[in-house]
């Protein structure tokens, strides 16, 4: 056996190489990358249906982009009533220690106690329907705490105009969240 087969295979390698560098392919386009990352976002699932009938059952489309929307409902089949015990006691202690903190956020923010209950219950729940992760904790930060109040008083007095704040405030929290809400979405 002469070692000559093996050299042409190395050469051949090498000038498929080059021509795939030289003629590689052009990237896709911001606009293909994004439209690819909504419809993996929307159709996780549909990689799984069979790829030998190319038109799915409007049933099955429907069924993947709720559960692409709503990841609980492709977990919640495996949920355990034996579960529920452990997450109800894990649930109740972390109420009992982000209730007062939420309440302290929200005089760091400037804003009555009620807004901080309404952010240490409201977001949990939306996050429990919406999320990816069952192990993440949703909720408000003494940073953004303090960044909101210290900017917003920049434009609006608290104590002078409590209602035009408070409207401030809100308009603020509501774009953060709407861009959240589109990041989360391309990814």
């Amino acid at each position: 056996m002469s070692s000559l087969p093996v050299e042409d295979q190395q050469v051949d390698v090498e000038v498929e190489r080059t021509q795939w560098v030289l003629n590689s392919p052009n990237p896709p386009s911001l606009l293909q990358e994004l439209i690819s990352s909504v419809k993996e976002t929307i159709f996780p699932y549909r990689s799984n249906l069979t790829s030998s009938s190319p038109k799915q059952p409007r049933s099955r489309v429907a069924v993947s982009v709720l559960q692409g929307l709503f990841p609980i409902l492709s977990w919640a089949r495996n949920y355990k009533a034996s579960k529920f015990k452990k997450d109800l006691m894990a649930g109740l202690t972390l109420a009992s220690l982000c209730i007062p903190q939420s309440i302290g956020y929200a005089n760091l923010a400037k804003l009555d106690p009620q807004y901080g209950l309404y952010t240490s219950v409201v977001p949990p729940l939306i996050y429990a329907l919406m999320g990816s992760s069952r192990e993440i904790a949703i909720g408000p930060v003494a940073v953004v705490s303090l960044l909101l109040s210290s900017m917003i008083t920049k434009l609006e007095d608290p104590i002078t105009d409590p209602v035009a704040y408070r409207k401030l405030v809100f308009t603020v929290t509501f774009f953060a969240g709407a861009f959240q809400a589109v990041f989360g979405l391309l990814r």
